[in-house]
């Protein structure tokens, strides 16, 4: 089979697999994941050289770490560091340990009943790491769809989802040195790989920063696309090659790529230009993984994979609805934190992987294991779309506990009229709290984090807490009563979820919705918005009104261009019939 026939047909495959995944609402990397399965010599056999198919596939989790890498933020991780730290880092070390301790144990059971156990605890470790691991990919985008990003169990499940994410980086490590331990040198193998990495790490960090800002601006300068595109591959591969050649993984060098270059001007671009590198590579990662499986070897070990489907998902969902708890979380918010978690993920897949690589994990193994780790995955979509029907079940206080919160909003917004219901107290909604109370005009703002809503309540500000997407939330705060709904965060889903409830239950209240641009404008206007505000068209007012009064032109004339862009761009402003038209 030649180079373009293997293409065309990953590409059939492929594209054959995402169409029935979509339609069927699973998560796009299922579709891979059966490409593979079908096109693999475990089924049509269609694929036989996986020697070179797996050597394509390792540049697809290269640049999944390379993306990890971009995306880190020490901002963010400070802020979530108690989520990070604490639950993320719970999660992660007593799956591990867990996972040890397991292995010991049923190797003791086994012992004593005159059997022999032959799983090392380095195969148990790696097997752990596997385990720990849960999908980004497919929690985020079931979140982002629910719009439960900002919700409580959102957040703990985003921090859980972001050390995963880190602890990915010391298991690449890791990984490949427990398969040169020996009896008597353990100490000394760990203690030279991890020396080895943090001194690569080190120097990259100090030195390569400074380096990486100082070229990306040169090659920037010829103002090549193809020129910049070239040298980001470059530099990836690079330092890819680099961290392998000091034996250490490929995935580890992208990693300090991707953090090189978050630090400086270009990340935002670099985004934009790797995404369908990093799309299109990861997929054939997937493709990979489904070609690993071994339908027959599934089929006779049926009662074995069903048990390492559901096992680890429910002591997962336990352990991280434990930890949870004893971070003060209500018994729901943890229960949901855990259903959320509990699958494995596409990490799961690569460490796995690492671990056939260097004969840590017995072939005999990989197909059970591989099979319930996809099946886990498939039902991530399902689980979550009962989870509130789950928790209810199980945690009935959950259901009084919301009810006596709504019972309180309610009762305190009672004797409000002709409020505004602020959607969100970040800085928006907070400049938008600030000029309602000067000009003593009543409002209630919605505002899911539970900090924000202590903080502002501390200041004397009226903030409940509520997910402004629930007609629940709205109706306590008074929606029917309302002179106005804002929507001060641009979030298009919660913005539409907001504007349907509005017009079900309280067409006459104007909802006011912000955006970063215009791209989604016509949606909202047609979903009911009185007005879209984007944000970008505003900034770039305020530049130009800037501008204008720094070269010198008249503030009075600068205040009419800009009023006469508005009056062109909102409809309330264009209305001759309005009041406030004429006297802005």
């Amino acid at each position: 089979m030649t180079s373009l026939d293997l293409t065309l047909l990953y590409l059939c495959a492929a594209v054959v697999c995402v169409v029935a995944s979509r339609l069927m609402h699973l998560p796009v990397m299922l579709g891979y994941l059966f490409a593979g399965l079908l096109i693999g010599p475990n089924a049509l056999a269609l694929i036989q050289d996986s020697v070179a198919v797996e050597h394509l596939a390792e540049f697809g989790v290269v640049f999944l770490m390379f993306v990890i890498g971009l995306e880190f933020n020490l901002p963010k991780l400070q802020r979530m560091r108690k989520l990070v730290f604490g639950l993320g880092l719970g999660q992660v070390v007593l799956t591990l340990l867990g996972a040890v301790a397991l292995n010991m144990t049923v190797g003791w059971a086994l012992h004593q009943l005159g059997l022999t156990w032959r799983v090392s605890w380095q195969t148990a470790l790696v097997l752990g790491s596997a385990l720990a691991m849960s999908s980004t990919a497919i929690v985020v985008k079931l979140m982002v769809d629910r719009v439960e990003l900002e919700s409580q169990h959102g957040q703990r499940v985003m921090g859980v989802l972001l050390f995963q994410d880190l602890a990915v980086v010391p298991l690449l490590v890791l990984i490949p040195t427990l398969a040169d331990l020996g009896d008597n040198n353990m100490g000394e193998v760990l203690s030279k790989a991890f020396v080895k990495a943090s001194v690569l790490v080190g120097v990259l960090l100090w030195g390569g920063q400074r380096a990486m800002r100082t070229w990306l601006h040169l090659v920037a300068k010829r103002k090549s696309d193809e020129l910049f595109m070239l040298n980001l591959l470059l530099m990836t591969l690079g330092l890819s090659w680099l961290t392998a050649q000091a034996g250490l993984s490929l995935a580890m060098g992208a990693f300090l790529a991707g953090m090189l270059i978050a630090e400086t001007d270009f990340k935002h671009k670099v985004e934009a230009d790797i995404r369908p590198f990093h799309d299109l590579l990861l997929g054939l990662f997937f493709i990979t993984i489904g070609m690993k499986l071994d339908w027959e070897v599934v089929f006779e070990s049926w009662a074995w994979v069903l048990s390492l489907s559901l096992l680890p998902v429910l002591i997962k969902a336990a352990l991280v609805f434990v930890l949870a708890r004893l971070q003060g979380a209500p018994a729901g918010v943890s229960l949901r934190t855990g259903l959320y978690l509990a699958q494995a993920g596409e990490f799961g897949f690569v460490l796995l992987s690492l671990g056939q690589v260097h004969q840590l994990v017995p072939a005999a193994w990989v197909s059970p294991i591989l099979a319930s780790m996809v099946l886990s995955m498939i039902a991530t979509p399902f689980l979550v779309l009962k989870a509130d029907a789950i928790v209810n079940r199980w945690v009935s206080s959950d259901w009084l506990m919301q009810s006596l919160a709504l019972t309180g909003m309610a009762q305190r917004t009672m004797q409000i009229e002709n409020h505004v219901i602020v959607c969100g107290y970040g800085r928006s909604g907070q400049t938008l709290v600030d000029l309602l109370k000067l000009e003593n005009i009543g409002y209630v703002a919605l505002e899911s984090d539970p900090d924000k809503v202590q903080a502002a309540r501390e200041a004397g500000n009226h903030v409940e807490f509520g997910d402004a997407t629930r007609l629940a939330s709205l109706m306590s705060a008074g929606l029917v009563r309302a002179a106005a709904v804002a929507v001060t965060y641009p979030d298009t889903p919660s913005a539409l979820k907001v504007l349907a409830w509005v017009q079900a239950h309280a067409p006459q209240v104007p909802v006011i919705v912000r955006t970063h641009d215009d791209q989604d404008l016509e949606a909202l206007r047609r979903a009911g918005a009185a007005e879209v505000v984007p944000e970008v068209i505003e900034g770039s007012l305020m530049l130009a009104s800037q501008t204008l009064v720094h070269i010198g032109i008249p503030l009075k004339r600068v205040i009419r261009l800009a009023q006469a862009q508005r009056t062109a761009r909102y409809s309330m402003l264009r209305d001759p019939q309005s009041p406030d038209a004429a006297n802005p």
